[in-house]
């Protein structure tokens, strides 16, 4: 069963969402939130797989809720909920720890859909919107001059699939462009991951376009 919190200022879509989510055999809403400090006090004692979160809330928002979840509790992943795929809310939000997003206006099932995709450890980012979403904060993200944790421990090989990951290459054509087999695909980024201490590919993005280990 895959432990859900619903975090929303509106309570009718709280109540919604939540409805929604306990409708489905698999998924269980182990608490709402009405602001993201409340939010943050819940994670902590409900250690929840999937944390449904809004950007825009009072007392606490959604980016500063998602930072203190990520950094304290590890094994629950965010899922940002927005009304804008471009908005620079979302991109914070990325920063800030949260492995993907869902939006407010797309079908009930794809909201479903995600949640299970961060239990699963994956990023709810699919390859053309990493690019998409990326390529247009690029030029606004500071590169910062220190060299990250762990990035010199990366074999020549990790850099290059950095590099592609960055580019929102999944595994499947990872595998196809450096011409390994799928599980050797896997085996290199999960070495990443855990060299760069990163939650999961979206972070593995981030890192790349805001250490400049690729710009474009």
């Amino acid at each position: 069963m895959i432990k859900v919190l619903v975090a929303d200022d509106e309570a009718l879509l709280r109540s919604a969402f939540s409805a929604l989510i306990e409708s489905q055999d698999d998924l269980e809403v182990v608490g709402a939130a009405a602001d993201g400090r409340q939010a943050v006090e819940l994670v902590a004692s409900m250690a929840p797989d999937v944390v449904v979160m809004d950007i825009r809330m009072p007392v606490m928002d959604g980016i500063e809720a998602t930072r203190q979840i990520t950094r304290s509790l590890a094994q629950s992943r965010v899922l940002i909920l927005t009304t804008f795929d471009l908005d620079e809310y979302v991109f914070e939000a990325l920063r800030a720890g949260a492995s993907g997003f869902a939006l407010k206006s797309r079908p009930p099932e794809e909201l479903l859909s995600g949640i299970r995709t961060l239990a699963a450890g994956e990023a709810l980012l699919a390859p053309s919107v990493t690019r998409r979403l990326i390529a247009h904060f690029t030029d606004r993200t500071e590169v910062k001059a220190r060299t990250p944790w762990g990035l010199d421990e990366l074999t020549d090989r990790e850099r290059e699939v950095l590099v592609l990951v960055a580019r929102g290459l999944s595994n499947a054509e990872l595998a196809a462009t450096l011409h390994v087999t799928l599980a050797t695909a896997k085996t290199h980024v999960g070495r990443l991951l855990t060299k760069l201490g990163a939650r999961d590919r979206t972070q593995l993005v981030i890192l790349a376009y805001e250490w400049g280990v690729i710009t474009r």
